[in-house]
């Protein structure tokens, strides 16, 4: 029944730009170092086995940045997915980037490039499988086996650390994003930009988490240790707000949010006080390490060792938006802001519409432990069963009483927006 409810998400939940909004050409791989593959070591050979497999690829269609890369990566459900990096000189940070509905890498492309040079971080984007030039179908369960897939890529091919990387979620990403938080222990954080409680909660009002629901995201957020930042505008018409408020209500290590006012669904990168939060943002969390330090030199837990301004930075912060985060006049005019996810398709946007792996600070020896948890996830990540039949589906709606959407209306919440302008 499981492959119903990927049946039933993939129509409701997934929208790839069609035709894709780029091209791949191979790159012919360099021949290996003398001996590499004569190598005897049984030990070595099923290690080699176990890595991500990729292969270089370059994009066709976009515009030629420096320090940018792409790869094909294979996915243990068995697809190729297009994953770009784009590397920045100094930088300490990695983000993975999940991108929102009916977009791809060539849509996002130059904001990915825009994003890591203003943020001073290495980003790494990728398609779904189905999206842009990856191969597959779209489904939930694709999007989970997607980025893992692109972690292993980041920390086996590119040798970045667990606790360097951010996971960044917009819109349907924060799906595959919060799969993935749950899962790891040492993220460094997390940020979720226009985000969705579960895909129905998109389209109904629901109090409880139904079987046939994908992206359950609101089960998972209390499980997520890292800081945790919460973007939403104020005038999403596709994922509202409210969604983006329970979210971070459910957080257990609160970063002040970012409601947008004004901002829609698809243009907060737009509004310059979306990049000045997040630099705030990536700078308080570039203190955390440090911290977890201190704490194992002193034998005392991260808590006891945070100071007043770590409370702040991090911590049950009001929910309200502090007014110094408005713009001046000056800011406003001098700051020029990103390119927006607007120009894609509004009608098939997001899913927004209808829609962990050990590892320690050890570097590069555990963090391949965290890799190889992924190895041995099968099929657990399947929705829970239903109690008798596929008929039971349409049950479970009319006793909903679904289709009289008023009386599934949210109370309205009085938390206060920050003027993005």
């Amino acid at each position: 029944m499981g492959g119903v409810t990927s049946s039933v998400a993939s129509k409701m939940a997934f929208f790839p730009p069609n035709p894709p909004s780029y091209g791949v050409v191979d790159e012919e791989e360099p021949p290996p170092p003398p001996g590499a593959a004569q190598g005897t070591n049984s030990t070595a050979a099923a290690e080699d086995a176990r890595k991500v497999a990729t292969r270089r690829v370059v994009m066709t269609g976009v515009r030629w940045s420096v320090g940018v890369e792409a790869r094909r990566v294979r996915t243990r459900r068995g697809s190729e997915i297009i994953a770009m990096y784009v590397r920045h000189p100094g930088a300490s940070l990695t983000v993975l980037f999940s991108h929102g509905n009916a977009a791809d890498l060539g849509n996002m492309h130059r904001i990915f490039v825009e994003l890591s040079a203003r943020l001073h971080v290495n980003l790494m984007g990728y398609d779904y499988s189905g999206y842009g030039q990856s191969s597959g179908k779209p489904s939930e369960a694709n999007t989970f086996a997607d980025i893992e897939a692109a972690y292993k890529c980041l920390v086996e091919v590119y040798g970045t650390r667990e606790e360097d990387i951010v996971l960044y979620g917009q819109s349907v990403g924060s799906g595959p994003t919060l799969h993935l938080a749950v899962r790891l222990d040492h993220i460094r954080a997390v940020v979720l930009h226009s985000p969705i409680l579960s895909g129905l909660r998109v389209l109904y009002s629901v109090k409880k988490t139904y079987w046939f629901d994908i992206y359950k995201n609101i089960d998972k957020i209390p499980h997520v240790k890292c800081p945790v930042l919460v973007i939403h505008g104020t005038k999403d018409d596709v994922v509202d707000w409210s969604h983006g408020k329970r979210l971070w209500e459910l957080c257990q290590q609160k970063y002040e949010p970012l409601w947008i006012e004004g901002g829609d669904h698809g243009n907060l990168e737009t509004f310059p006080v979306y990049t000045r939060h997040l630099k705030r943002f990536l700078s308080a969390i570039k203190k955390l390490p440090a911290e977890k330090e201190a704490a194992a030199e002193s034998g005392k837990s991260p808590a006891e060792n945070k100071t007043l301004s770590d409370d702040i930075a991090i911590s049950e912060v009001p929910s309200m938006i502090s007014r110094r985060l408005e713009p001046s006049r000056k800011t406003a005019i001098h700051e020029q802001p990103m390119l927006g996810t607007e120009h894609v398709d509004k009608r098939r946007r997001s899913t927004g519409h209808r829609e962990k792996a050990r590892s320690s600070t050890d570097r590069k020896e555990k963090s391949r432990r965290s890799v190889d948890c992924f190895d041995r996830i099968d099929e657990l990540e399947q929705t829970e069963k239903p109690r008798k039949s596929f008929d039971r589906i349409g049950e479970k709606i009319r006793s909903m009483g679904l289709c009289n959407v008023d009386c599934f209306k949210e109370p309205s919440h009085s938390t206060e927006p920050c003027r993005g302008h």
